[in-house]
């Protein structure tokens, strides 16, 4: 299959909006991007389900999953999810049950994603207990197992260490046969693990490089769980600044790129001329990314980017 192209919809986590005064117009123009992605073929929007800004700023920022359901309304093809959900934010059983609404809200184009939480910030101001990663990801293993089993059974009891059910009933399940489950995170010890034994998907934030040897580890996992490889969507994430040079889009490369994106990521982001990122998209489609989520860092300025981009690339 040919590499699919998403958005990833900027929602204020990195300053998107800073500088605009009026919230309702920072708002308007995040959802113009999205209707934009909707209409020029792109296959997902994805938002961070982020509470506080990348950086200590009083600037806009809009929470994930009120937001998917505006964007339900005002998107008609694109499928829509977080990229992902902060399993710490909220209790797994409320959110299966919100997942399941937003799903027949969007008319069955939810992609629901989840990871175990990495941003410190988030939990320190909105007074949740952050813990250590390994917690985290025993979290996250049992809220993934309510999830599925709270989309899937008619009621469903769980007893964990963390999180427990007692013949939970939820209706309706969705609109979908089967909602995706996406797990994000490259741990090779765990992380990826999870994705073999309940993953329908994941996104790994890496190098080219990078990628390709996490996707090994990940085929390797599935091989001692018996699972099928092929059956997990492979996403990553990457940023475009589309110029006429590859120096003038380099020089126009945000400073928390190096914060994002590990190693020399002006090497292989999709940032230079159009000739550049296509051999860019090549190197990734190569490796085995089927769904890149794309940061066009151009957007909130000039949402016409999005425009340019599919007619170079998706509606050739």
């Amino acid at each position: 299959m040919s590499i699919k192209y998403s958005v990833f919809l900027p929602t204020g986590f990195l300053l998107d909006f800073m500088g605009y005064e009026d919230p309702i117009a920072a708002h308007d123009r995040m959802t113009e991007i999205a209707k934009i992605a909707d209409e020029t073929g792109f296959e997902s929007l994805w938002l961070a389900d982020q509470l506080t800004p990348a950086f200590p700023f009083q600037a806009p920022m809009f929470e994930s999953w009120v937001t998917l359901g505006g964007l339900a309304r005002d998107t008609e093809r694109i499928r829509i999810g977080n990229m992902v959900t902060g399993n710490r934010y909220r209790n797994p059983a409320l959110i299966a049950k919100m997942a399941s609404t937003l799903d027949i809200q969007s008319k069955g184009r939810l992609n629901f994603g989840i990871g175990a939480g990495w941003f410190e910030n988030d939990f320190k101001q909105f007074g949740y207990d952050f813990g250590d990663t390994p917690e985290r990801l025993r979290r996250l293993e049992e809220s993934v197992q309510i999830i599925r089993g709270m989309w899937t059974e008619e009621e469903f009891s769980f007893e964990g260490k963390y999180y427990s059910v007692d013949k939970a009933i939820n209706q309706p399940k969705g609109a979908q046969d089967r909602i995706p489950l996406l797990i994000a995170g490259g741990g090779e010890k765990v992380t990826l693990k999870l994705v073999a034994k309940y993953g329908d998907g994941c996104n790994i934030n890496e190098s080219v490089e990078g990628l390709a040897h996490k996707y090994a580890v990940l085929k390797q996992h599935c091989e001692t769980v018996g699972r099928d490889y092929n059956e997990i969507l492979r996403t990553a994430s990457s940023l475009c600044i589309i110029a006429d040079t590859d120096e003038a889009a380099e020089a126009d490369l945000p400073q928390w790129v190096q914060a994002i994106y590990p190693g020399d990521a002006a090497k292989y982001l999709l940032v230079g001329t159009p000739d550049t990122i296509r051999e860019r998209l090549a190197a990734y489609e190569a490796i085995g990314v089927q769904e890149l989520a794309i940061t066009f860092a151009q957007a909130v300025d000039n949402p016409d980017v999005l425009r340019q981009f599919a007619a170079e690339f998706i509606n050739k």
